[in-house]
């Protein structure tokens, strides 16, 4: 399981600190898919890259017990001059994965043919955002943290995000983070729902979405 305990995350603002976290408590079972809800500002965003390690927190604890995906579509990690391939290579290194089995995955998953051999920070938005949907999925881990932005690209490449993430791992964890509560609705089974810092889960899915609607 994942266990989040008291965890508080702030950020620089003026002369002072914004607080954007306050106290979170939230545990996410195998298996699980929880839907994070809030206006904007209220830490979906900062609650996700806290759990996927991309940030840490102020204070607080979080227990992984399970694999953990960096956030799903995250590009923050690319070495723009370095070539698709030579960064499917890094992470391959990084997670003692044969380099081969993912080159042959993110040749056909995201069907950028010869743009892999070019650096990444030649490419646009819409293929850095296919690159790293596909190293994502490259990776098999126990649960994926998703923030926002689930399906890129046109309807046969968003087709086959779906079926990846879905179908064919339909038994992993799932975090996702979205304004929509009809993305909520449709992928998940339990709702968390920020505001001004403070976090409540609500087992009863359609309980937190009616809450989250009168925010």
């Amino acid at each position: 399981m994942i266990r989040c305990t008291n965890l508080r995350k702030s950020y620089p603002l003026g002369h002072g600190r914004k607080q954007v976290l306050q106290g979170l408590n939230v545990t996410i079972s195998p298996g699980e898919k929880l839907g994070v809800l809030g206006r904007n500002g209220a830490g979906k965003s900062t609650f996700i890259k806290l759990v996927g390690g991309v940030e840490m927190p102020d204070s607080g604890r979080i227990e992984r017990k399970m694999t953990v995906s960096w956030p799903l579509g995250f590009g923050g990690g690319f070495q723009g001059s370095l070539t698709g391939y030579d960064n499917a290579r890094f992470i391959a290194r990084i997670y003692g994965q044969e380099y081969r089995e993912i080159r042959d995955f993110i040749e056909d998953f995201t069907e950028l043919g010869r743009q892999l051999k070019m650096p990444v920070k030649t490419y646009s938005n819409g293929m850095k955002a296919r690159l790293a949907f596909a190293l994502s999925l490259a990776i098999e881990f126990d649960c994926y943290l998703i923030d926002e932005v689930i399906l890129v690209g046109d309807q046969n490449f968003q087709r086959k995000c779906h079926e990846e993430l879905f179908e064919k791992r339909g038994d992993r964890a799932l975090i996702v983070a979205s304004h929509s509560p009809h993305t909520i609705r449709e992928y998940c089974s339990r709702a968390m729902v920020l505001h001004q810092g403070q976090a409540h889960v609500h087992d009863d899915l359609e309980e937190g979405l009616s809450i989250y609607d009168r925010l």
